[in-house]
């Protein structure tokens, strides 16, 4: 029997998963990390990762890179918009 962590459709439902706890938590950050575990999950599912070994320390380090990278790449996507910021030139305590 194969290891859970190694069976791509594992690492989609996980992706599912974190996008439906996005829905009901929008902080743009379990997005980043359902984008990591489709990564994963199709690297697998084409046998990309076969060459490596696939090991779960290789598929960690996968999942960790390309969900730092997607997080990073929304921020500036979805991130604050410009103008939106408020700033307070008086203080109501004066």
């Amino acid at each position: 029997m194969t290891a859970l962590w190694s069976i791509w459709w594992v690492w989609i439902v996980a992706a599912l998963v974190l996008a439906i706890i996005e829905v009901f938590v929008p902080v743009f950050v379990f997005l980043g990390l359902a984008v990591g575990a489709v990564v994963v999950g199709v690297a697998l599912g084409f046998g990309a990762l076969g060459w490596i070994g696939a090991g779960l320390p290789a598929l960690l380090l996968l999942f960790a890179v390309s969900s730092v990278v997607a997080a990073l790449a929304l921020r500036n996507v979805l991130g604050v918009r410009r103008g939106q910021v408020r700033i307070v030139e008086r203080d109501i305590n004066d």
